[in-house]
């Protein structure tokens, strides 16, 4: 570690005595999105300015890092990344900026997003444990990576044994489960007719709920069922019909058949949270920082705070195989640490980014707010092994897909979201809203997105 340091001093202060002969302050601007449960974000980039001014003050450089972070009150961080790019607009974007990775490529459109490859290569001690899958989400369709992963989670279904106990599932079934889904021998369908027969014996009101607003934990299942939402080759969202169809059709039979609730989409975050803590639903699917509101007495109900209890009474799988024999899906939604390409300071800024990324500052991050590692070094730290929840979940990583990185897919997975409702309300067939979804696309998008009988085609 004394030598990667050492280097890292070298490295660093050539790129900041070039041009600097007096003494000054170096202002990095960091932009970020409130968020309590998670200050690391910004911690991270003070602490590794920390670092290197005891690196300058060490070599007898007179030089002093300051970070100025604006933590910005938007929404979400899609409205985070329209502020920064007005500010970029304006030329007073940020040395150091996060981004949800569906934005990536319009930042590198622009010129605004620092391009990482030639950094990453360099700094080895930095990145070469991050995980491979990571990188995909960081890639504009030109190939190359121009952000570094600055956090990760991961999406899955929970489940409630004792549920499966009630309808007279043995351990043996209950323990297995896990498995199949990971071999394709338990299919979508099967977790609907698992779900019917919890809520045929009365154990359970509800078989399956999930989000009711915008969001990107249903897309585990379209992906499931093979489902793309942007060709590679062109860049061009894509919305293929036959797939999408099929994908609808699950959604359509549950709430037919009274496995999820036709108003699911009208309920609230709090009656969709309690009903799967208080036990009046089988399952409940979105992310892990979910556990956080399972343990203990939260949202109305009692629950085991320790690893061996939890698990003996809740069971996580990603989406199953859509057929039998096929593959998981899963989703991960990365953000990432950017760094502004006109920056006069990028070079500095980048150097930041890379100490932040070190497993000691991402696993701080992590352990307090319920995002799992982005390197494999991570999950070795005794502080995350520690973390049960946090070392349960990694592992799920190994099926992780990512939306695609296009800044429309918002407004795409809007409409899509309309057809998902209005089929469960049954206000239309998942037929009739393939068709309607794909007339909206197109009177939007027009010749952005590409209208497919399939993905094939």
């Amino acid at each position: 570690m004394h030598k990667t340091l050492a280097l890292f001093a070298t490295v660093s202060l050539s790129a900041v005595l070039a041009g600097m002969a007096h003494a000054e302050d170096i202002k990095i601007k960091l932009s970020t999105l409130v968020d309590k449960t998670a200050p690391a974000r910004v911690t991270n980039i003070e602490a590794a300015a920390a670092i290197m001014n005891e690196q300058f003050k060490a070599a007898g450089v007179d030089k002093h890092i300051v970070v100025e972070t604006n933590v910005s009150a938007a929404k979400g961080w899609d409205d985070l990344a329209l502020e920064d790019m007005k500010a970029f607009s304006v030329g007073q974007g940020p040395d150091i900026y996060v981004l949800p990775h569906e934005w990536i490529g319009k930042f590198a459109e622009d010129g605004n997003a620092l391009p990482m490859d030639a950094k990453i290569a360099a700094n080895p001690w930095a990145y070469a444990d991050i995980l491979p899958v990571l990188w995909t989400a960081a890639k504009a369709k030109d190939g190359k990576i121009y952000g570094i992963p600055q956090d990760a989670e991961i999406r899955m279904f929970f489940y409630n044994k004792d549920m499966l106990r009630k309808i007279g599932k043995d351990e043996a079934f209950i323990d297995s489960l896990p498995a199949k889904v990971e071999a394709g021998e338990f299919t979508l369908d099967d977790l609907s007719a698992l779900s019917k027969q919890v809520v045929d014996a009365k154990v359970a009101q509800y078989g399956m709920l999930h989000r009711p607003n915008v969001g990107i934990d249903y897309l585990m299942v379209f992906q499931s069922y093979g489902v793309k939402f942007m060709d590679d080759k062109t860049g061009k969202l894509m919305f293929p019909k036959a797939e999408m169809a099929k994908a609808l059709g699950w959604y359509e039979r549950n709430a037919r058949e009274g496995v999820t609730p036709a108003d699911n989409t009208a309920m609230s975050w709090d009656a969709i949270q309690g009903a799967f803590k208080q036990e009046k639903a089988f399952i409940f699917h979105q992310g892990v920082w979910a556990v956080a509101w399972q343990l203990g007495d939260k949202m109305g109900a009692n629950w085991p705070t320790d690893k061996d209890a939890y698990f003996h009474k809740i069971g996580w799988i990603p989406a199953p195989a859509a057929e039998r024999g096929g593959k998981p899906a899963n989703l991960s939604h990365p953000l990432l640490y950017t760094v502004n390409a006109k920056s006069k300071n990028a070079d500095l800024a980048a150097d930041l980014v890379a100490l932040a990324t070190l497993p000691y500052f991402n696993t701080e991050h992590d352990v307090n707010s319920y995002h799992t590692a982005i390197s494999n070094g991570q999950t070795a730290m005794p502080k995350y092994k520690e973390n049960w929840v946090l070392s349960a979940a990694s592992p799920m990583m190994a099926h992780a897909q990512f939306v695609p990185n296009h800044t429309q897919f918002g407004s795409y997975n809007k409409v899509l979201f309309s057809g998902l409702q209005a089929v469960e309300t049954g206000k239309m067939t998942a037929k009739q809203a393939v068709d309607f979804i794909a007339d909206e696309l197109s009177l939007q998008f027009g010749s952005d997105v590409e209208i497919r009988d399939a993905v094939s085609n």
